[in-house]
């Protein structure tokens, strides 16, 4: 978008618009309503200590710039608005028989297994049962509580255990195998049987809700569980870097002589609500502008997919990439947007052979330009982008990726990443990786692309981000291992493997940057407009854009982000009909943005960031069994 990755602008002049604000920042509130159900949790084990750790406001900020020392608002406040509330007798019977009924018998998993073998534990897991996790998002979603609206954010914090019909037991979600191996990692890997599950949409083909809901769970009673690690309660410091791991234990370990005191479970609550469920779910920031890199907001995009084929044998971009499944999962995202798809085979020779290698070793391919070896990708297919330009004209925006197919025996460095220019955190090129061990281990080309393509439209993942009011910046790993619990949702973002779409909190905060990112294009515009010759002939237009943004401002706080998003749109494109009037040119802010960026380019220092490669490595939770 136009402006939005320039920072903060400059003291607007006043003007007599009420939401057209020339050369200044958007300025969207939103009052975000927050449910939060405690179910089989008492008040005296939650009480005032959990509200005193939740936000009182948050504004997100672009996340790779501050990489790069910059804080980027997006022009967004949200303040909260929380309504806790506590499961009656009558309505938790009711829900832990629903939840008995869905249990069936199942082995023990690995980490059950290994909980039981820890010489900590407080009790062993005698026996196991597996609940269909959207099951039980689609019932809650359905039957809350009185009074309690699940169309807003709604957490639903679970503790089956002390109950006289408590069963151990873990979620799964299973039926959505990888497109192009076919293999179900809900089913096939116990590291997927999780203990929280939310953010399905409406229309999700597998396990749609059927209307738009909000709902997040999280289960203390199941488990323990891989994925947060929370099986292992003789090691506080897990990796062994000297820092405690953070991680919350099942419910039963909250006890004298347990993995932690009873007094810390309203605290360790409190900071899965904020730092889980509301800074990675509901109200996130975006991991990269938006706005996308282009001299206007596109219209069409077009996923630029280009594959170096260098496994003996297999034409990698026809066995593993499935274009209608690529193209509709993004659609439901960039829903405003025309989609489309095409490949070409690029030649795998010396030069790229030797890049793509360089960056294995840690040698650079091109070394007078100071660039990290990490950047040989990057500037191998930059030094020859116009050769993937085959759409030129016909699209806004050609989205490009590079996929490399290589051998048995030869490594990958990720399974994917989304890379920037090294410079300033604007996005440049999405890469992805297979190989014979990368299909051994279930995976295709496809949801790499989907996941990647993601970050390079702004999503982040839902198990690290940014805290508005603390200005931290934080993974899942020491005081925050805990934060892994926000892939337990489904999101295409996530590392768990068991869905392929964007979840609803996903579409939300997607449909609100872009939101921003219109208005800061229509304002910046504006500028220009009133600056140019013929102002005066623009009158009516911009009139008519300050009264769709009017629409967009208000449609945001009443939580109807698609509507906002549309408004603001439709205000941008009232803008450029008034810089045609006026003389001035539609991509003329863009252009100076462009060249402002071009000239950091030769000063800055260059960065050698990357934080979120998403990464196969032994140690990831993605890569156990």
């Amino acid at each position: 978008m136009v402006g939005a990755s320039a920072g903060a602008a400059g003291a607007a002049p006043r003007s007599s618009y009420a939401y057209l604000h020339p050369g200044g920042q958007p300025r969207l509130t939103e009052k975000v309503p927050v449910n939060v159900v405690f179910l089989g949790y008492e008040p005296d084990q939650v009480g005032a200590a959990y509200l005193s750790g939740l936000p009182k406001k948050y504004e997100p900020v672009v996340r790779y710039r501050l990489v790069y020392g910059q804080t980027e608002k997006l022009g967004i406040t949200y303040t909260y608005d929380y309504k806790v509330s506590y499961g009656s007798p009558s309505y938790e019977n009711k829900f832990f028989q629903q939840l008995g009924k869905l249990a069936k018998p199942a082995p023990l998993t690995e980490y059950q297994t290994a909980y039981n073998e820890q010489a900590n534990n407080v009790k062993d897991i005698t026996a196991n049962h597996a609940i269909d996790a959207p099951s039980v998002e689609k019932w809650l979603a359905y039957n809350p509580p009185a009074g309690v609206d699940t169309r807003r954010n709604t957490v639903f914090f679970i503790n089956w255990y002390g109950r006289s019909d408590f069963k151990f037991h873990v979620y799964t979600k299973t039926g959505e195998p990888d497109p192009d191996t076919g293999y179900d990692f809900g089913k096939e890997r116990d590291s997927r049987k999780v203990i929280a599950w939310g953010g399905t949409t409406a229309d999700d083909e597998e396990t749609g809700l059927g209307s738009t809901r909000r709902v997040w769970f999280h289960d203390l009673s199941a488990g323990p569980e891989s994925w947060t690690s929370n099986y292992d309660v003789d090691n506080p410091d897990l990796d062994g870097d000297g820092v405690v791991d953070y991680r919350m234990p099942p419910t039963w370990e909250y006890a004298a002589g347990g993995f932690r005191a009873p007094g810390a479970l309203a605290g360790d609550l409190s900071l899965i609500t904020r730092y889980v469920a509301l800074n990675l779910l509901m109200t996130s920031s975006p991991l990269y502008p938006v706005e996308l890199p282009t001299a206007e907001p596109p219209k069409s995009l077009n996923v630029d997919s280009n594959t170096y084929e260098g496994w003996p044998g297999v034409d990698a971009s026809e066995r593993y990439i499935t274009p209608e499944l690529l193209i509709d999962e993004l659609a439901e995202l960039r829903w405003r947007n025309r989609l489309d798809f095409d490949n070409q085979d690029l030649p795998y020779d010396a030069k790229a052979e030797e890049c793509y290698l360089g960056v294995l070793t840690d040698t650079s391919c091109y070394p007078d330009s100071g660039y990290p070896a990490f950047a040989n990708l990057y500037l191998y297919n930059w030094a020859n982008l116009e050769r993937t330009k085959d759409d030129a004209g016909r699209v806004d925006y050609e989205i490009p990726l590079f996929n490399y197919a290589v051998g048995e025996g030869v490594d990958v460095p990720a399974l994917g990443f989304a890379d920037d220019n090294y410079v300033d955190g604007t996005q440049t090129g999405v890469f992805s990786f297979i190989s014979p061990e990368i299909v051994a281990a279930g995976y295709g080309l496809t949801t790499t692309q989907i996941h990647e393509v993601g970050h390079h439209v702004g999503m982040s993942h839902p198990h690290d981000g940014y805290d508005s009011e603390t200005g931290v910046d934080y993974g899942p790993e020491g005081g925050f291992l805990f934060v892994n619990a926000g892939d337990e949702s489904n999101s295409m973002m996530s590392y768990l493997d068991v869905n392929w779409d964007f979840s609803q909190f996903d579409r939300d905060n997607s449909d609100r940057f872009l939101t921003a990112a219109y208005h800061e294009a229509a304002n910046r515009l504006a500028a220009d407009v009133l600056a140019a010759p013929r102002a005066a002939k623009a009158k009516v237009q911009l009139r008519a854009a300050d009264v769709l943004l009017g629409l967009s401002t208000k449609a945001f706080a009443r939580h109807d982000y698609r509507a906002a998003y549309a408004f603001a749109e439709g205000a941008y494109n009232q803008v450029v009909a008034a810089a045609k009037r006026a003389g001035a040119d539609p991509a003329g802010a863009a252009k100076a943005l462009a060249a402002e960026a071009d000239a950091a380019r030769r000063t800055v220092e260059v960065h050698d960031p990357h934080e979120f490669i998403d990464t196969l490595a032994p140690d990831s939770p993605r890569s156990q069994p």
